[in-house]
């Protein structure tokens, strides 16, 4: 078999190429930290990689989602809190309402007090978090849940639901309430419910037209038995945040495991062996060295030497 010149040299050039781009395909390696440059490089590598990745993606989203539902459940529970606190203001003002010393113009001066806690409930019933979502509108959460009518009632415009968030692979976690069940549906002793707004707006009418005795009695007493539902039911619902805040600070430490699982597999399926890498490296720079010097006296022979 004859071998002509002409292939020993594309021989050695091909050699050379080979051995450069094994070269370069090292270096690369090294330069991004990365062992899979291609999926080629490592094809079932690649795949698992490209799992993982869209997995730890989706956690991301997961933690986006669970910092939004925090910052919504925070404030409800801040509401809550003063929505408390207004009630026991209003309970205090009905204790003193029923002293016997009071003259009508002292209830009527108490009465005025009680119009401006009616107009802070309603704003404090009307909050919205810090994505501009109602809080108490139950899922419609761009529809303002109550409005005051001419004849002094207030109407619900939202509806019975939730707003949920995803926040973990397999749970989904309740962001808002119906302002219906927090100020409106307010179970009473015996069956039924009362409207806690109508609470206070039947109080203030009597302490603004009562002259006292049995008619003023009875109508506080009607009141506080009310307004303590109104105050047990806001501690029920606000009860409810706080579990589901503790359920959400759960996903969330859940959520930071699985990041950092996510993180090792990736760096395990993908991360060059730093050792392994310069070690083959200097294998491949030797490897075509060698092919250089070869192809360098191969190119050097000639027939010619010899005649």
């Amino acid at each position: 078999m004859r071998i002509s010149s002409s292939t020993i040299y594309e021989a050695s050039v091909g050699a050379m190429q080979q051995q450069s781009a094994k070269l370069l395909q090292v270096q690369q390696q090294i330069s991004t930290g990365r062992r899979i440059l291609t999926p080629a490089d490592d094809p079932i590598g690649a795949a698992q990689a490209l799992q993982v990745t869209q997995s730890q993606t989706m956690n991301t989203q997961y933690a986006t989602n669970a910092g939004s539902a925090s910052d919504s459940l925070t404030m409800e529970e801040s509401v809550l809190g003063n929505i408390t606190s207004l009630l026991q203001d209003v309970r205090d003002i009905s204790v003193t309402a029923g002293n016997g010393a009071l003259s009508s113009n002292d209830r009527a001066i108490l009465a005025t007090d009680l119009s401006g806690r009616y107009q802070q409930l309603l704003a404090l019933a009307n909050t919205v978090d810090g994505n501009g979502q109602y809080l108490f509108s139950g899922y419609q959460g761009g529809v303002r849940p109550f409005t005051a009518q001419a004849n002094g009632t207030i109407d619900y415009n939202g509806d019975q639901g939730q707003r949920l968030i995803q926040i973990s692979p397999s749970e989904q976690l309740a962001v808002s309430d119906a302002g219906s069940d927090v100020f409106q549906r307010i179970p009473v002793a015996g069956g039924g419910y009362q409207d806690v707004f109508k609470t206070i707006d039947n109080l203030v009418q009597l302490l603004q037209t009562s002259p006292g005795g049995a008619g003023l009695t009875t109508g506080l007493a009607t009141a506080l038995s009310n307004i303590d539902n109104a105050l047990n039911n806001a501690i029920n619902v606000r009860t409810s945040v706080g579990s589901r805040l503790k359920a959400l600070d759960a996903a969330q430490s859940a959520g930071e495991d699985r990041a950092l699982q996510y993180s090792q597999t990736l760096s395990r399926l993908q991360d060059v062996d730093y050792a392994k890498a310069a070690a083959e490296l200097m294998q491949q720079q030797v490897s075509l060295q060698a092919a250089q010097q070869s192809f360098v006296k191969v190119a050097g022979l000639s027939l010619f030497n010899y005649l």
